[in-house]
């Protein structure tokens, strides 16, 4: 890797850091070499550009690293990166004219800091056309603090980095709060200067009007680096040739774990790590899978739930001081977050997926299960454990089939699946996906795993003795859970809301009111409220029934055609599969669920894959009548029309849509006016298309 000093080089940087040291007791960063040098054929290196936002990626050995260039009127310039969840950000005022980014050499870097300590990260060549740029901050620490920079929280005063300047280059150093190394950015300029300072604003101006800044940007973390997958370790000889996803995925896979996405997600979460590996399966090496499973077992709490999120590096430092570290435990320890309630139960048929359906998992599962985790507990016992509180919570739902007997989110959070934002689940308590599918999915798995007797030699003896009803509690589950979620319209009411709708956002009804039929619209509700009301909200989880179970014909019937009728009486447009149609609920529901909000009308990129994937599974059955299979091969040629009209934004997190002359167009998310976050360039379970052929036309 280009950069990277040795020999005697390394002794003159850091005998120069030593000095600067002591002249000023802070972290000295060298400039960046002139010629870098040729990276090795390990290097990993591409861009997503998507609107206003340019992103380009970077993973060579222990450097990984995203930068993000952000044009238009409030300019931006962020570096995120896996290893410790850490980045650095520096954000300019709003400017008259909106800047222009362009991007050149990419590279990485290995440079001490004042101690001698590893820092490592990348120097980017640019250009800003636009004019001056005038900072208005910089944050630098943990991604989970500039995310909260970014919408407009003030950083803890303790992550306050130093700032230098010079007449061409303004840089912030600093250690992590508990001394550990830290974090640096600099902006250096080749024709222009630095301006202001001494509590005037600081500017970074041309040299001459109207010439755009020529600029090298370096970016350092010192957090630990993480232990990259690479190609031939991640991918299969099944995994698809999409160039795109390939990267992504390669750029977010470690041994240690797979990352949620970037920039703003560059860490562990379990049911992004749970569901990418079922779809990715038949895709990935045996290795990437069982490494993907054991991170998550890994990080099971004592009664067997799912990590939802980890809290790593300076913000576990931030959180331990806050909070108070148990005695005994590292300051910087990982937190974990349990808070979620579908991980929980997504576990076991996930991990049936692999170890008793996929005949390569089949063949290593004794080795896989007496694996042991860093705590020294086999594996096998971890899942035991989980399988165990699963069948507890199902268990008064089976005894009792009523709906307060259902799983429900946590008390004091409105927040418990993947609809994660506040009003994804439109105040609902009791999801569609965790029990219409995830409960019933789990319990059978269980009931697998214990007529295969493979956790024979982990299992405690009551957990052995529970585990054997579970195939008796899927059936009461199957049975009686789904129809507590079903909604039922004539067709006159289901015209009169989706006309009403449509009108309210702008949207010829036309081949929305053709699609319903006499016989009016059946669906599933997003959840039950907490008196077990269904929220008539139109969803796309009807993909996790259709992967993970297998609904009776009439039901399949039923939820696919829902979901692929036009918008807004289904969810199916030009620009993607949306994940809600609000058109049946209330207009105060409604307006939580336009295409500004996180999970309102926007597409996600991995949902419709579920779907595609879901579809392809139910069309390998053999007990669906011809009409159902009709049915189904007409959805699967109609959603995959959407997905490859989309397809240059399908590793993506989410986008939203514009709509004009009766078509819907792709909006990059996070870009337009009232959108409440930004999405990832890069997120891991949009990249599962690779283990999802298209279907043959």
């Amino acid at each position: 890797m280009g950069e990277i000093p040795n020999g005697a080089g390394a002794g003159v940087l850091t005998m120069r850091c030593l000095l600067a040291l002591f002249l000023s007791l802070l972290p000295c960063i060298a400039p960046a070499a002139a010629s870098p040098g040729e990276a090795d054929d390990t290097t990993l290196r591409f861009r997503v550009d998507e609107g206003r936002v340019l992103n380009s990626f970077y993973r060579q050995g222990a450097v990984a690293a995203h930068l993000l260039l952000s044009s238009g009127t409030q300019p931006r310039v962020l570096v995120a990166f896996p290893a410790g969840n850490s980045g650095v950000g520096v954000w300019f005022a709003n400017a008259a004219t909106p800047v222009r980014w362009t991007l050149g050499e990419v590279r990485g870097i290995e440079r001490p800091d004042a101690q001698g300590r590893p820092l490592r990260g990348i120097v980017a060549e640019a250009t800003a056309a636009g004019g001056r740029l005038v900072v208005r901050d910089a944050a630098l620490g943990s991604v989970r603090v500039l995310r909260d920079f970014q919408a407009g929280i003030a950083y803890p005063e303790s992550t306050r980095a130093a700032i230098r300047t010079s007449a061409r280059r303004v840089s912030w150093v600093r250690a992590r709060i508990d001394g550990a190394p830290g974090y640096a950015v600099s902006i250096e300029l080749s024709n222009g200067s630095v301006q202001g300072g001494d509590g005037a604003p600081l500017a970074l101006v041309p040299d001459r009007d109207g010439e755009p800044l020529r600029l090298r940007i370096t970016a350092l973390t010192g957090e630990r680096p993480l232990t990259p997958l690479d190609a031939a370790a991640l991918f299969g000889p099944q995994a698809g040739d999409d160039a795109r996803s390939r990267q992504v995925l390669e750029f977010l896979a470690f041994e240690e774990k797979f990352l949620a996405g970037s920039w703003r997600f560059d860490t562990y979460f379990g049911r992004d790590t749970l569901m990418s590996l079922r779809l990715l399966m038949p895709g990935l090496q045996p290795e990437a899978v069982e490494d993907g499973l054991a991170s998550v077992l890994e990080r099971l709490d004592p009664q067997g739930e799912v990590a939802h999120e980890e809290d790593v590096g300076e913000f576990a430092v931030l959180r331990h001081r806050k909070e108070g570290a148990p005695a005994g435990v590292p300051g910087d320890a990982p937190i974990y977050d349990y808070k979620m309630i579908d991980d929980d139960v997504m576990l076991a048929p996930v991990a049936a997926a692999w170890l008793l359906d996929d005949a390569r998992g089949r063949a290593r599962a004794a080795a896989f299960l007496a694996r042991k985790t860093s705590a020294g507990e086999p594996l096998g016992a971890a899942l035991a454990r989980n399988f165990a509180f699963v069948a507890g919570e199902a268990g008064a739902f089976a005894r009792d089939p009523v709906a307060r007997n259902l799983v429900g989110l946590k008390p004091g959070f409105n927040v418990g699946q993947w609809r994660d934002s506040e009003d994804g689940l439109a105040g609902g308590r009791y999801p569609y996906d965790v029990n219409a599918v995830f409960v019933p999915a789990a319990l059978a798995a269980i009931a697998r795993f214990a007529e295969a007797g493979l956790l024979r030699a982990y299992a405690t003896p009551a957990q052995q003795a529970a585990f054997p009803a579970a195939r008796g509690q899927a059936a009461t589950w199957s049975k009686r859970a789904p129809p507590l979620f079903r909604i039922d319209l004539d067709a006159k009411a289901a015209r009169a809301a989706v006309s009403r709708y449509a009108k309210a956002q702008g949207i010829d009804p036309a081949p929305a009111l053709a699609s319903i039929g006499d016989a009016g619209m059946r669906f599933d509700a997003i959840a039950l409220d907490a008196g077990g009301k269904p929220i008539p909200v139109l969803h796309s989880d009807g993909g996790f029934a259709l992967l993970f179970r297998d609904p009776p014909p009439a039901d399949v019937d039923t939820m696919v055609e829902a979901m692929t009728r036009p918008f807004p009486a289904g969810l199916l447009t030009d620009a993607g599969l949306l994940v809600a149609d609000p058109a049946y609920a209330d207009a105060a529901i409604a307006a939580k669920f336009g295409r500004t909000a996180y999970h309102g009308t926007v597409v996600w990129s991995w949902q419709q894959a579920l779907l595609a994937a879901g579809l392809a599974r139910q069309l390998r059955r053999d007990d669906l009548p011809d009409a159902t299979r009709t049915r189904l091969r007409d959805a699967q040629s109609r959603l995959w029309h959407a997905i490859d009209a989309t397809r240059g934004m399908r590793t993506s997190e989410l986008w939203s849509w514009t709509y004009a002359d009766g078509r819907f167009q792709p909006q990059p998310f996070g870009q337009g006016q009232g959108d409440v976050d930004e999405s990832n360039a890069a997120q891991l379970w949009s990249t599962v298309y690779l283990a999802i052929p298209r279907p043959a036309r």
